[in-house]
Order: C-alpha cells, then sequence, then structure tokens
C-alpha cells in the first residue's frame, strides 16, 4: 500500500503571504488602497500575532487583551487580513471584498467601532503612537489599582510618517518620561513615502531619537522571522518602553515594484499581482485562503482563550471585583447625582463672584472626589487651568496610583493621550490648556468627536477677557472652530452654577467629547435656580419680561452678565427685554423646533459674545446685530480692551434703540 507523505506543518511564509494577498486582491478589487505596507509588515505582523499578542476573538472586548494600535492606518489591510484570518466574527471575507466600500467595516483607514478588534481611529500619521501612550498610562494606572486583574501590553506598528510628525515627538517623550514598559512599537523601517526616499524628506537618527527620550530601541530585519521574535522578547523582559526598528521592504514580493514609492498608495495592477503570485509561491484565487493556512490562523486566533478564562475566574474571585467592574463600563456612581445637586444648590445661595476657571476647579474638588475614575492633567498650566484638585497626586515612572497626569507643554500630545485613556476604559480623563491652544490639540480634539469618546478639555482664558498677554494668547475665531465640529459639545458657562452644569453634562456624555470653554475674570452668579439643568437645553431664558418682547439678547460665557446689565437699563426705558444664556450651540440645535422658537422669539435679536461672528447669524436672522469681535486683539487690561473693541452694555442698548426705533 502507497502512504501519501503527510503535508508538512503550514510555515511563517505561507501564513504571512495569507496576509499579503488578502491586502493585494482587496485593494485591487476595490481599484484603490495601500498594499505596500500589509505587505511588507505581514512578517512583523504574523509573529506578533502568532506568538505575543493576547487577544481572543470570541471576547474582543476583554479588558485584559493586549492593545494592538495600526498607526500606520492607511495600511488598513494589514489589520483587516489579521482580523478576518484570526477569526474575529464580524470581520468575514465579505467584508474584505468589501474594501472601502459604502457601510463596510473596511474603510479605508481603521475606524474605531466598525468592527472589533479596531483599536482606535487611526490614519492622520501619528496619531495612532500618540493614542497608545494614553493606552499604556491607562495599563499602568490601573495594574497599581489592580495588580491581579491588569497586566497587558500595548503594540504599536508605525511607518516613517508617524515618526515624522511632530505629535509622535510629543508622544515619545511623555512615554519615556513616565516609564511605559508595556508599550512597545514595531517600526516598519522601509525607507520610502509618498514622494519617493526617506532620504529626500530626513536624515534623522530615530534610534538615537527614542533613546534620548529613555526607550530602549532594537533594530532586526523585519523578514526574519526568528529576529522579530526574539526582538519582541527583548522588549517584553525591558523596565522602559522599546522601539523595535523593523527593516523591510515597502511592497515585498511584488518583483517589479517592491521597494519604491509605486507600491504605496494604489494597487499593483494585474499584471504585478499575477507576477507577486508567481514569485511567493501563491496558487490560491483571489480571497481564497488555503483551508491548512487559514486553520494555523484560526489556531493562532484561539491562543489566549485559556488565559481569558482564567483571568475571568481570578476575576470572580477578586474583592475589588464591583469596583474593577464598574470602572471599566464607565458608569459613575449612584451616589453622584445626588452629591451635585446639593452642591449646585449650594452655588446658588451664596452666589460667588469668580471666574468660570476657578468655578470649574469648584466642581472638580466635588467630582473628583465622588468620582474615583476621574484622570486629570494639564499641558503644563495646572495653576492657571486649575485642574488638580486637593489629595489628587501625580503620576510618575516609579508610582501610578495618583490620578494627575503632568502632560507637560504638549497640547496635540495630551489630546491623543486622553483618547488613548479613554480608549482603554478605566478612567475618564480631562485636561486643561489654555483656549487659543486649542489650535494645537485640534487633531486629537478632531479624533475624540469621530470616536465618540468622553474625553474632557478644560479650556481656560476663553477670550480677550485674559488681558495683557495680547493677541497671541486671545482666542477670537476658537469658539467657531469648535463648534463646527460634529459630535464635540461646546459649553460656554456664564457662572458657576451653569460651570456645574457643563461639568455634570460632560460627565454624563459616553459618546462625545466635551469642551469647557472657560474665562479668566470673574463673572457674577446670575442663576437663581438649580433645580434644573439649564445648560442640558443648550440655551434658555435666563430673564424676560411680562408680555411681548421689544427684543432679545443673545450671550455666552462672560458677555451675560453685560446683557443682564444692559437690560436693565433698557427696561428703565421701557423696553421688554429677554436674555438669553447660550452655553451649548449644539445641545440648543437638538431641541425641538418649538423649544428653539419659544426661546429666540420673534423680537429682533442681539448678540454678544467676545469672539469671531462666525455662525451667529442663524441665531440672530437677518435684522440681527452681532457684537463682538471683528479682528484680533491687544494686549491691554481687560475692561479696556471690552471698552476699545466695543464689547458693552451700551453697545448693546445703543443697538437695541436702533432696532426698536
Amino acid at each position: 500500500m502507497n502512504v501519501m507523505a503527510p503535508r508538512p506543518a503550514v510555515s511563517h511564509a505561507e501564513m504571512a503571504n495569507a496576509i499579503r494577498f488578502l491586502a493585494v486582491d482587496a485593494v485591487e478589487k476595490a481599484k484603490s488602497g495601500h498594499p505596500g505596507m500589509p505587505m511588507g509588515m505581514a512578517d512583523v505582523a504574523t509573529v506578533l500575532f502568532t506568538k505575543f499578542l493576547k487577544f481572543d476573538p470570541q471576547a474582543a472586548h476583554w479588558p485584559d487583551r493586549d492593545r494592538f494600535v495600526l498607526s500606520a492606518g492607511h495600511g488598513s489591510m494589514l489589520l483587516y487580513a489579521l482580523l478576518h484570518l484570526t477569526g474575529y466574527p464580524d470581520m468575514t471575507i465579505e467584508e474584505i471584498k468589501r474594501f472601502r466600500q459604502l457601510g463596510s467595516k473596511t474603510a479605508g483607514h481603521p475606524e474605531y467601532g466598525h468592527a472589533l478588534g479596531i483599536e482606535t481611529t487611526a490614519g492622520p500619521l501619528g496619531q495612532g503612537l500618540a493614542t497608545s501612550v494614553g493606552m499604556a498610562i491607562a495599563e499602568k494606572a490601573l495594574a497599581a489599582r489592580y495588580p491581579g486583574l491588569v497586566d497587558h501590553h500595548t503594540f504599536v506598528i508605525a511607518g516613517d510618517g508617524c515618526l515624522m510628525e511632530g505629535v509622535s515627538h510629543e508622544a515619545i517623550d511623555l512615554a519615556g518620561c513616565l516609564g511605559l514598559a508595556k508599550l512597545i512599537v514595531l517600526w516598519d523601517d522601509n525607507q520610502i513615502t509618498i514622494d519617493g526616499s526617506t532620504a529626500l524628506s530626513t536624515h534623522l537618527d530615530q534610534r538615537a531619537r527614542f533613546a534620548a527620550a529613555g526607550w530602549h530601541t532594537i533594530a532586526v530585519d523585519g523578514h526574519d522571522p526568528v529576529a522579530v521574535e526574539a526582538a519582541i522578547d527583548e522588549a517584553k523582559r525591558q523596565d522602559r518602553p522599546t522601539m523595535i526598528a523593523c527593516r523591510t521592504v515597502i511592497g515585498f514580493g511584488a518583483p517589479n515594484k517592491q521597494g519604491t514609492e509605486a507600491t504605496h498608495g494604489a494597487p499593483l495592477g494585474a499584471a504585478e499581482v499575477e507576477a507577486a503570485r508567481a514569485n511567493l509561491g501563491w496558487t490560491a484565487p483571489p480571497f481564497e485562503i488555503p483551508a491548512d493556512i487559514l486553520a494555523a490562523w484560526r489556531a493562532a486566533g484561539t491562543r489566549s482563550r485559556a488565559a481569558r478564562l482564567a483571568w475571568e475566574d481570578r476575576l470572580k474571585a477578586n474583592q475589588d471585583r464591583a469596583q474593577f467592574e464598574a470602572a471599566i463600563s464607565g458608569d459613575l456612581p449612584a451616589s453622584f447625582a445626588e452629591r451635585f445637586a446639593a452642591y449646585k444648590a449650594d452655588l446658588v445661595a451664596k452666589a460667588p463672584n469668580v471666574a468660570s476657571r476657578k468655578s470649574s476647579e469648584m466642581a472638580l474638588e466635588v467630582i473628583n472626589a465622588a468620582i474615583e475614575t476621574t484622570l486629570g492633567g494639564s499641558a503644563d498650566l495646572t495653576h492657571s487651568n486649575l485642574t488638580i484638585t486637593k489629595g489628587l497626586k501625580s503620576l510618575t515612572a516609579g508610582d501610578f496610583s495618583g490620578r494627575y497626569v503632568r502632560y507637560g507643554i504638549r497640547e496635540f500630545g495630551m489630546s491623543t493621550a486622553m483618547n488613548g485613556i479613554a480608549l482603554h476604559g478605566g478612567f475618564i480623563p480631562y485636561g486643561g490648556t489654555f483656549f487659543v491652544f486649542s489650535d494645537y490639540a485640534r487633531g486629537g480634539i478632531r479624533l475624540s468627536a469621530l470616536m465618540g469618546l468622553r474625553v474632557i478639555y478644560v479650556l481656560t482664558h476663553d477670550s480677550i477677557g485674559l488681558g495683557e498677554d495680547g493677541p497671541t494668547h486671545q482666542p477670537v475665531e476658537h469658539l467657531a472652530m469648535l463648534r463646527a465640529t460634529p459630535n464635540l459639545h461646546v459649553f460656554r458657562p456664564c457662572d458657576a452654577v451653569e460651570t456645574a452644569e457643563c461639568w455634570e453634562l460632560a460627565l454624563g456624555s459616553k459618546d462625545a467629547p466635551s469642551a469647557l470653554v472657560l474665562s479668566r475674570q470673574n463673572l457674577p452668579t446670575v442663576r437663581t435656580s438649580s433645580a434644573v439643568n439649564e445648560s442640558g437645553r443648550g440655551a434658555y431664558v435666563l430673564s424676560a419680561d411680562e408680555g411681548a418682547r421689544d427684543v432679545t439678547v443673545l450671550a455666552t460665557g462672560s458677555e451675560v452678565a453685560i446683557a443682564i446689565e444692559a437690560a436693565k437699563t433698557l427696561r428703565a426705558a421701557g423696553k421688554r427685554v429677554a436674555v438669553v444664556s447660550m452655553p451649548s450651540w449644539d445641545l440648543f440645535e437638538a431641541q425641538s423646533p418649538e423649544y428653539r422658537a419659544e426661546v429666540l422669539g420673534t423680537a429682533p435679536r442681539i448678540a454678544i459674545e467676545a469672539a469671531a461672528r462666525l455662525g451667529w447669524d442663524r441665531w440672530i436672522g437677518e435684522r440681527g446685530v452681532f457684537i463682538g469681535m471683528k479682528g484680533f486683539g491687544a494686549s491691554a487690561p481687560a475692561p479696556e480692551l471690552y471698552r476699545h473693541f466695543g464689547i458693552t452694555a451700551d453697545a448693546i442698548v445703543e443697538a437695541a434703540n436702533a432696532l426698536t426705533a
């Protein structure tokens, strides 16, 4: 009898080629995409997913899983191929075939929430790497609280573009300072960008840069699986973060295009696809994975299942289980609402005359005492933003038991790190800077909104009211910029009560970030009741006379007090006036048309805000008047600036008289 010899075990090369050709075929079918990076990093990714990464596709949200971040998001088919091959239930071959098509889970760049296993939205280069720092911060801080339940790594694949972007410097410096040993970055060192060789635009020694920031660094041949395995094993034994420089060939296997920019952002073309198949010995038709190779990949997907089940047993037996699960869920303590309601009532009774940044600090004293999962911070403006409260200890490399992050002068890095903290779970991040520097944080704020994350931005010194620092520090166009961002709650409260209400709304917003825009100058308390969170409706009538209105004055923040002063003068002259506070345009827009019409009324409207006009015409209409900034500010004491730029009660009175003449 003839006995057929058993087929040899599936090789590393075969498993890596499964990634390559899923990527190649998907890009070819879509006639769009980036095949070069998945082809070049397939060997590295195969080693990582089959030998190191702790994950379970059947429990994709397992809290103690390793996090994998594809910072080089243009190579999204690398991630989608890995998710399909390892058995994530929603990443079917049909989804792979629908790459870059409307409604598919396989968007052009990975999008958080579209499919299981996508840990963050990536695409704007550098942000994935920077977000991973936040994930590693959250892991280390949770591990300090729950040592038996939290012990995992964050792995990142980053490209040359990620390392060229400035946010990478902010991120790696912070990671090195905090000693984030469980952060491992695999750099796709292929020396190619869209324009061609990296030598066209950089001669930077990246390993030296990471080393200078306090990282351990290793260099390997990215196509040598034994070397890659040894490097990752070495990285996991370090007491500091590690960068592994993986020298690869972009488009590996495409005989006529590999190693060139031609493979970066365009399909290979039918002829080159066939040549690559022949070159790598891949005979399977498009979108088909030989059964034994797929079985080997699916086995890799179950490799950590026993570890996950053992972890679940530990969780059941852990005395801190309820506290841990509450932290991961992100729910606020049941007692918080009552405690905060009492605080707001006390504000009404005491009517403090304080800056809204101070009101924010006062609210945070209550919040941080009641909610143990807040994780605060500031971009080196702690005592200007007033973001730290009594008893909040700073995180340091040797002690992560605290709840305050010293982000340094890194606004962009702070915003992206907070995204990572929110994505990881276990904490509610908030961080402060001057409002004008939201420009620097803009990229991270946008991804907070795009991913629907509860990240809270404390943005102080909100207008020309900051005074002598001058126009470089006086935000003018920034409210319009943030208000134009979808799924971002922008709050500009007028007093201590509204500030507390806005904090309450931000904490309750699990699916959208919030920006609290706060004053430097003192503001009187104008609210006389806290029974209803009026800020939750976006805008409301703060005061109004009986009968038909002669004029409606709309205002936000520090200008509400000016509107109230003008109303007194107008009422003394026999005018019927309504003053409307508008702390949140987006929440007001979400109200019913009937409510909006009731608040706005039919009388002529005047809007006053120490900012640019853009956007106000939707609320004041064709007959309306806007009182605000027409250009940049100036350096002078705040009261002088308000008079100089005509943002005064007298200006409102003059406009109202003209409208009602």
